[in-house]
């Protein structure tokens, strides 16, 4: 269609606003080249069809947008697919014979679907016939002919097309906030049906047609009319349907940002900047964005690539808050809550069509989010029947339905990010994890991440909390929408010209932070490597730009390092006996490899390495399998084992919980053999480093420990040591307090 529209803007015209007509005669003409090149090709009255690709207008519109304006049109639509009908039959032409008279008789039909209904009538030279027109005809077959003679059908001879019904849904992510999602009829004949299932997103040109409810064309007295789309085309769209542009300047940034060594801090940070802390959370919700790579064995086996997470905590610790800020930056997210959504909704359900009486295929939540995101709120509130309805999803990733003589498979390759409260209502720290969370290990073993988000009772937390607050209603925009902060900061009156670097608006990526409390602030400048932006965050879109570029363009394989460094550590965690969240299975190695495969593409690397994508997966799955008390105390991705060691300058042993001092002691007995893989050993060399500095005497940030590459470990343990008023930052130059 753009093409015709360019070369015949008038034909084009026409076309749009007569397009069965304009069909025929397309079709006939081809039928004739078709004859003229290969004489004899239609002995069995096979007819050429044409379709019309690309979008009618000026972009593909949605089932809202069909009104009574574009009736008898050709559109183009967008939806995904909700119901889909098994395939009839539909006889088009019907011959009898008559035993008395050793006669037959042929008989054509047309019902309102038909795209013949309406035109003119053409005689065997392909002439219009003025004064004939085709209308409907009744679809009981004849018994007796005009003479009463009895009539046998030879059902044989008679010829039939295939006809299916599908109902096209608008995109969830295009439906406008507080309204129910609008759909529409498509009508499919010929070689068009079998091409749709459940869940897919399909791009369709077709005439939008007003049916009749009687044989002679009248509708009932109501005046009101069931409308379909005649379809004639089908695209089948990718899952991963974004609408994102990306310009050279943008696959510049993108690349030129994946150099650095704190990727995926600049990504944490930057995911959700309105929510103060849960930096480990927020970087492995980012993990779960980029997802791992998703494996297809010769012999049919389906390695799932996508990263299930499960936040479970204390009431008021922003759970929702993040499930929102995933939402906004998936190119594909549903959102559903465990009280609002059944097991048969979540997976799929078999309906009964109320026109035809007949079973269809309803695709639930999580086929529609087929390579998406599902969000699941209030997962505690969720029935165990329905629970148990998602088990398949979340590990084989189909959706198997055997009910009401129905037998059929659905993909549902989604990632589950899912939110729930403690059995309790808050955390009881006197209970034990598996206590607290309340769900089967069955269900658990399919989550790759569970996090426990405690409210904790500290001043100086609370007084960050509120300071964040309070800045981000400060700064807030009123034009923007909710769910993340705005990516215009034209509205601040303070200088920003020293983040400028000769960047022109258009083409930052960059964005001012205003949450960002005064302490941070100095701690984040001390950075030697992070330059002028090392408070910043990303833009919004560039967000979701990098992480979509990430995600579909790398695809990284494993080297032997990280095998073997995988390997060990997998082993190290099956050992532990400690109280974790989750229980260690086979699937927990994979978690590792998914991990390490993310933090690959966030690196936009084409191999996974030992260092740093399995440490940094080792560290992200240990948080999430161990901590219990203490979310401000983690600073990065290393700072999970690093607490015991400065507890001997400003921290008591009492302050540790006897596990917890069990296992760093096991741990520091192999310190000296990985030194830059180890994080006790980076914290101890720092600390040494730092103890020799004379008191009152200053020394560059740079010269501490310079064969150390992990500069953000060596920054993490001197902000540590900054709060034990043991040294103070300023400048990039470390100086001894005590």
């Amino acid at each position: 269609m753009p093409e015709l529209r360019s070369l015949d803007p008038e034909l084009s015209h026409r076309l749009r606003n007569d397009p069965l007509r304009h069909l025929r005669a397309l079709e006939a003409a081809c039928h004739n080249i078709a004859s003229e090149s290969r004489p004899g090709y239609d002995k069995e009255n096979v007819k050429v069809k044409v379709a019309l690709a690309g979008p009618v207008g000026a972009a593909a519109s949605s089932p809202r947008n069909l009104t009574s304006s574009s009736l008898r049109q050709l559109v183009c639509v967008e939806g995904v697919a909700t119901k889909v009908s098994a395939i009839k039959p539909k006889v088009v032409k019907s011959i009898h014979f008559v035993p008395n008279t050793k006669q037959h008789h042929t008989r054509e039909y047309v019902d309102a679907t038909d795209p013949q209904l309406g035109l003119q009538a053409i005689d065997g030279s392909g002439r219009e016939l003025p004064d004939r027109i085709i209308n409907i005809t009744t679809s009981v077959y004849p018994t007796k002919d005009n003479d009463g003679n009895n009539m046998e059908t030879e059902f044989g001879l008679s010829t039939y097309k295939d006809h299916q019904t599908i109902t096209l849904q608008e995109m969830p992510e295009k439906a406008p906030m507080g309204q129910l999602p609008r759909s529409v009829d498509l009508m499919l004949d010929h070689d068009l049906v079998d091409r749709i299932k459940p869940g897919d997103r399909v791009q369709i040109v077709g005439v939008y047609r007003a049916l009749a409810t009687s044989a002679n064309g009248q509708s009932t007295s109501s005046g009101v009319f069931r409308t379909v789309v005649l379809v004639n085309s089908i695209q089948i769209l990718g899952r991963d349907i974004s609408h994102l542009s990306f310009s050279s300047n943008d696959v510049h940034a993108i690349r030129s940002l994946a150099k650095r060594k704190d990727i995926l801090s600049i990504l944490g940070r930057s995911f959700a900047p309105s929510i103060h802390g849960h930096d480990m959370i927020k970087k492995a919700l980012c993990l779960q964005q980029l997802s791992g790579c998703e494996k297809n064995l010769e012999n049919g086996t389906h390695l799932r690539g996508d990263i299930n997470v499960l936040m479970v905590g204390d009431p008021s610790t922003a759970k929702s808050q993040l499930l929102r800020s995933s939402m906004s930056v998936a190119p594909l997210a549903v959102s559903t809550t465990g009280k609002g959504s059944s097991g048969v909704g979540l997976t799929a359900a078999v309906t009964s069509d109320p026109d035809t009486r007949e079973r269809r295929l309803e695709a639930g939540a999580m086929v529609l989010a087929d390579r998406g995101l599902v969000c699941v709120d209030e997962f505690d509130k969720m029935g165990e029947n329905d629970r148990v309805a998602i088990h398949e999803a979340m590990e084989q990733q189909t959706v198997t339905i055997a009910k009401a003589g129905i037998h059929a498979s659905l993909n549902a390759r989604c990632s589950v990010l899912a939110a729930a409260n403690p059995v309790y209502g808050q955390y009881d720290r006197k209970r034990r994890i598996q206590e607290n969370i309340g769900l089967p290990d069955s269900l658990l073993s399919r989550f790759d991440l569970l996090f426990v988000v405690l409210d904790q009772l500290d001043a100086d937390t609370d007084r960050k909390i509120a300071t964040h607050v309070i800045r981000g209603h400060r700064f807030r925009n009123g034009n923007i929408r909710s769910g993340y902060d705005s990516d215009d900061d034209n509205f601040d009156d303070e200088s920003d010209d020293e983040n400028d670097n000769d960047e022109s608006p258009s083409h930052s990526i960059w964005q001012r932070s205003h949450n960002v409390v005064e302490s941070d602030y100095a701690l984040s400048q001390a950075h030697d490597d992070d330059g002028p932006h090392s408070s910043d965050i990303l833009q919004h879109e560039f967000l979701r730009k990098y992480l979509h570029f990430a995600k579909t363009r790398i695809n990284p394989t494993l080297t032997e390092e990280a095998r073997e460094a995988i390997a060990s550590g997998y082993a190290e965690i099956r050992s532990r006996q400690d109280d974790r969240t989750l229980p260690i299975t086979a699937r927990s190695l994979e978690t590792v490899i998914r991990l390490a495969s993310a933090h690959a593409k966030a690196r936009l690397s084409h191999t996974v390495e030992a260092e740093p994508d399995v440490s940094t997966a080792m560290n992200i799955l240990g948080f999430a399998l161990y901590h219990e008390t203490n979310m401000d105390a983690v600073q990065s991705t290393e700072s999970q084992m690093k607490r015991p060691q400065v507890s001997d300058v400003g921290e008591t042993d009492d302050e540790i919980s006897p596990a917890k001092r069990t296992r760093y002691e096991d741990e520091n007995d192999d310190m000296d053999e990985n030194l830059n893989k180890d994080m006790e050993s980076i914290e101890g060399m720092v600390k040494e480093r730092v103890l020799r500095i004379a008191e009152a005497d200053d020394i560059p940030m740079s010269e501490i420990c310079p064969g150390i590459t992990d500069r953000d470990a060596v920054q993490s343990v001197l902000a540590q040591l900054e709060k034990k008023n043991v040294v103070m930052i300023s400048d990039d130059v470390v100086m001894r307090i005590s």
